[in-house]
């Protein structure tokens, strides 16, 4: 595997869990595969778990790590080609892709969305065009559509916690203040295609997302049906596709509580705004699997990593 930049880049999803599991048992029993290389990391927006998993993941595997965030330290950057630079954009990625590259093994990029043209979220500009131009192999850390380290560290999490051959996975729409991006809900979906649950999606009505992404899923608007007897239930807000970005409303109906989950477990990639997205008493309670998705997040990284290294 040359680049991690989507789920789909995942060649067996049980083979990669499964391997997963085993270096958390021996996180450095690899270390001698990343001496003597290096990783950058490119953060264009801000990350918590992102940031400190993926560092300690590079780590673990033996490589130095070198971190930029390039939102507030860097050049604004160009992607569009044949483009009159005489505006506020100093420097091109055809130049800044090169040089990152000589300075590293791997580049990790992190770029949000900016729900403002669907278009050019979903041509990915910042990691295609470092895919374009780097000449070394890309990891993404969550783009414009996409989170695939998270969506590998919940496929993690599920293996760890399920006990049915086939369980029952709900990802529920929650309300949130601000405009969110689909890149989480999107890889998660795609994770759940590769595996065997009966999966449902449930959100209010306007907040379908990406046709293509769901297609074959079971798309259900009533949330109390949806949640019946589920064993997993995924919460997290996004905006609206169709109306790209925008919040259409904010039905704090959809909070997520402990009546409602029933004896499912929570999980949640967070940041997470208690008692908006989701109650207090189901995130103390023993049900929330929030924490250890978020160790995951260290061994989801680090698997990643490791194919690339492999293939080096």
């Amino acid at each position: 595997m040359k680049n991690y930049l989507s789920v789909t880049d995942i060649d067996s999803l049980p083979s990669w869990v499964d391997e997963a599991i085993e270096l958390k048992k021996h996180p450095k029993a690899h270390k001698g595969l990343g001496e003597n290389k290096t990783i950058v990391l490119l953060f264009f927006n801000n990350s918590l778990r992102t940031r400190l998993s993926t560092q300690k993941a590079a780590l673990n595997l033996g490589m130095e790590v070198i971190v930029m965030n390039f939102g507030s330290e860097g050049w604004t950057l160009e992607f569009t080609d044949g483009t009159v630079m005489d505006q506020g954009k100093s420097e091109h990625v055809k130049e800044a892709a090169q040089v990152v590259s000589q300075y590293c093994d791997v580049i990790g990029i992190r770029a949000f969305a900016n729900l403002q043209d669907k278009e050019a979220d979903e041509a990915e500009l910042v990691i295609n065009g470092f895919k374009k131009h780097a000449t070394v192999p890309i990891l993404n850390m969550e783009s414009s559509v996409g989170h695939p380290l998270q969506a590998l560290a919940d496929a993690i999490t599920l293996a760890e916690n399920n006990n049915k051959s086939k369980p029952k996975v709900v990802l529920s729409w929650a309300p949130h203040p601000k405009a969110l991006p689909h890149a989480v809900a999107n890889s998660f979906v795609e994770m759940m295609h590769l595996q065997d649950v009966d999966f449902v999606i449930t959100h209010p009505k306007g907040y379908e997302l990406n046709s293509k992404i769901t297609k074959g899923a079971t798309i259900e608007h009533d949330q109390n049906k949806a949640l019946e007897n589920a064993d997993f239930v995924y919460v997290k807000n996004w905006s609206s596709y169709q109306i790209y970005g925008q919040i259409l409303h904010q039905d704090k109906n959809w909070t997520m509580t402990l009546d409602k989950l029933g004896t499912a477990k929570f999980m949640h990639c967070l940041p997470v705004r208690r008692n908006v997205i989701v109650a207090d008493a189901v995130l103390d309670s023993n049900q929330s699997l929030v924490i250890e998705q978020a160790n995951n997040r260290t061994f989801a990284a680090q698997i990643a990593l490791k194919k690339i290294l492999e293939n080096l």
